[in-house]
């Protein structure tokens, strides 16, 4: 058993990317700079070959977000990209979905985050966007690891005349709060709100308060003063019991949670109740579908999103498309679909008629956008969905195996599926990230779907240990 689980550790640390991005604790693999140097040379390399017009200048973004750990990796990625020839332009802090925002307005080959979401402050991350303001493709993924693990990329350095120069840039941080604002439809406002929003102490701090701000809310803030150990600690998305203590204490219409990226938002309403991710997606897509504005009638969210989010999708007409988790699958899915409405329970929403990537701020404003053309509290729209109880068991696991061909474990699924019926379902899946197998059930019986997950687990755990 400890050979396979040596083998399963092995396969693991050649790869670099995860369900998304590259992703780990700081100075150990693969967040070490001599990795993120070689990832840097490697994107530069990839960049370097596709065609341009003659002497044009490659350009990638760099952004990040509070971590300690970011300035340390911030120089080691630029000087990887610097070495294949590649100019880089350093945001400083900025959220994730700014990169993606200004790789495609600033006419950039690529744009590059570094940040570990919403982990805590010893880990960190690298998230890369394409020219386009996409997440780069599984393809260009694996090319990358595949030139890290396999190439020894000093032997494709750029010529000495032809290194590139990293600068930094002071106005990334205004252009992304004018383009999120802009989303927010021009004949309203947010005169007379008060909203408590959280930064997380991460990469919003200083535009997240401004959008709001500047769109006439009176707004309370936490969380805006990282100091780079804070970040996400018992604060933001992850954690919004502050939030709901401050819309309380405040008497405040709303509370708007970001994580320390800020690529997803929680929302808490004016009672205190928290307002996820599915809930979010349930009250836009009510309004979309209400004026004829949901492309092809769809939603699209992962297997995690609550069963709740089908019933209430249901009675609106509108049809639910699952994806495996992780927000670039649910826009892969939309883009190749044409649908403009899709997200995650964790809060990661994407409005793609604005959007490229999941945008707490963005997703924020549309909500408020409802509120306002409807004339309701959040309470009052949250109140279209209702939770269907859920449990999630994480199992360790040593091997990984076709669940198909493990004894007993089909006729186990078929009875547990048959015993819920149209009012529950099952999701079982590895983690792309770690070790575990994570096991889903859902139902009105929360006591039964507890012992459903305790029996897939048990069985799993058994045969994959």
């Amino acid at each position: 058993m400890f050979g396979l689980k040596q083998d399963w550790m092995e396969n693991e640390k050649m790869r670099l990317f995860g369900t998304d991005g590259i992703r780990g604790t700081a100075n150990r693999f693969p967040m070490t700079p001599d990795v993120v140097l070689k990832v840097g040379q490697a994107m530069g390399y990839l960049l370097r070959k596709m065609q341009k017009p003659k002497g044009a200048q490659r350009m990638v973004l760099i952004g990040k977000d509070t971590r300690l750990s970011g300035y340390m990796l911030e120089q080691a990625l630029s000087s990887g990209l610097n070495s294949m020839g590649i100019n880089v332009n350093l945001t400083g802090p900025l959220p994730t979905p700014g990169i993606g925002f200004l790789a495609r307005n600033m006419r950039a080959d690529a744009g590059i985050v570094i940040s570990a979401s919403h982990n805590a402050f010893y880990d960190n991350g690298i998230k890369i966007f394409g020219a386009d303001g996409f997440k780069i493709p599984d393809s260009m993924e694996r090319e990358i690891e595949r030139l890290v693990n396999e190439v020894d990329l000093n032997t494709l350095l750029a010529d000495s005349r032809q290194i590139g120069r990293s600068r930094r840039i002071d106005d990334a941080a205004g252009r992304y709060i004018v383009y999120v604002k802009n989303t927010f439809p021009l004949e309203l406002s947010l005169e007379g709100l008060r909203i408590v929003l959280d930064c997380a102490n991460g990469a919003s701090y200083l535009a997240a308060p401004a959008i709001f701000g500047e769109l006439g809310a009176e707004v309370i803030v936490l969380g805006d003063e990282p100091n780079g150990f804070n970040i996400n600690d018992k604060v933001g998305a992850l954690y919004p019991a502050k939030t709901v203590e401050a819309v309380l204490q405040y008497r405040a219409d709303l509370g708007i949670t970001l994580d320390g990226d800020a690529d997803r938002v929680i929302m808490v309403d004016e009672k205190g109740g928290v307002v996820n991710g599915d809930h979010i997606l349930a009250i836009c897509a009510a309004h979309l579908a209400k004026n004829n504005r949901l492309a092809g009638n769809t939603v699209v969210a992962t297997q995690m999103s609550n069963f709740g989010l089908d019933q209430a999708l249901q009675k609106l007409g509108v049809q639910l498309v699952r994806t495996d988790v992780g927000d670039k699958h649910v826009v892969e899915s939309m883009r190749r679909n044409g649908y403009n409405l899709g997200g995650e329970q964790s809060g990661h929403i994407i409005h793609l008629d604005h959007s490229t990537t999941g945008d707490g701020c963005v997703a924020a404003l549309n909500v408020l956008a409802v509120m306002r053309s409807e004339g309701k509290p959040l309470s009052e729209l949250k109140e279209m969905m209702e939770d269907m109880p859920q449990v999630l068991i994480n199992t360790r696991v040593s091997q990984r195996k076709d669940l198909t061909e493990i004894p007993g474990y089909q006729s186990l699924l078929e009875k547990i599926v048959g015993e819920l019926g149209q009012e529950g379902r099952t999701f079982v899946r590895y983690s792309g990230t770690e070790p575990v197998i994570r096991v889903l059930v859902e139902g009105r019986d929360k006591k039964k779907i507890g012992q459903f997950a305790e029996e897939i687990a048990g069985l799993l755990q058994k045969e994959l240990s």
